[in-house]
């Protein structure tokens, strides 16, 4: 990326973050220009951030961006040592990412249905109303292969590997391998005592 495009995108990053009030313990370094949906909700960041969000920041997510969307009162807690490519992150209730974790080109994080899945009331202007959403955790030291996505009320644990492509329907413990769709248990993680901060 030229300079002129960086420090244009850093402007852009810069003012449209402090639009959202969003707060960070380190302002997150964003190779392109992040989306942004939702004014009414919270979205904290920890430091050292590395958001990838656009075609020539990380060829595995294409042309896409990464986009954080906060519905009114939902908040995206993102860690500390955090690397997102080309990702969407939806929250309507909460989705929480902890230190060291790796999300994936194109990945997407879905805390909820998007829509009533009664066929019924989903015709109704009563959809939105009715949408269940059930809050999200990463936690630490997880890694998030391309193209998969996390559903409604999942929690990966501890150091866990979601296989490229994989959607992610119900909790997976620490220091297991996944994969698949819907993802299944392929393998415990070797050694999995030893810690990123001893490597």
């Amino acid at each position: 990326m030229n300079k002129l495009l960086y420090y244009i995108s850093y402007i852009w990053n810069y003012l449209i973050l402090n639009l959202v009030k969003a707060e960070y313990a380190g302002f997150p370094t964003i190779v392109g220009f992040i989306g942004i949906k939702g004014f009414k909700g919270k979205i904290y960041f920890g430091k050292n951030v590395l958001i990838n969000s656009n075609k020539w920041s990380n060829p595995v997510g294409l042309s896409s961006s990464t986009y954080l969307c906060v519905n009114q009162n939902a908040v995206i807690e993102i860690g500390n040592n955090v690397g997102i490519s080309n990702a969407l992150l939806y929250a309507r209730e909460k989705i929480t990412i902890e230190d060291d974790v790796i999300i994936g080109g194109g990945c997407q994080i879905l805390d909820n249905d998007f829509h009533c899945l009664d066929y019924a009331i989903r015709r109704t202007h009563l959809d939105q109303e009715n949408v269940v959403s059930a809050k999200i955790v990463i936690r630490k030291g997880v890694f998030i292969g391309t193209g998969s996505i996390v559903l409604k009320g999942v929690e990966i644990g501890e150091q866990s590997i979601i296989a490229a492509g994989s959607v992610v329907t119900k909790n997976i413990p620490s220091f297991e391998i996944w994969g698949g769709n819907p993802a299944k248990f392929i393998r415990g993680i070797s050694n999995p005592s030893i810690k990123p901060d001893s490597l």
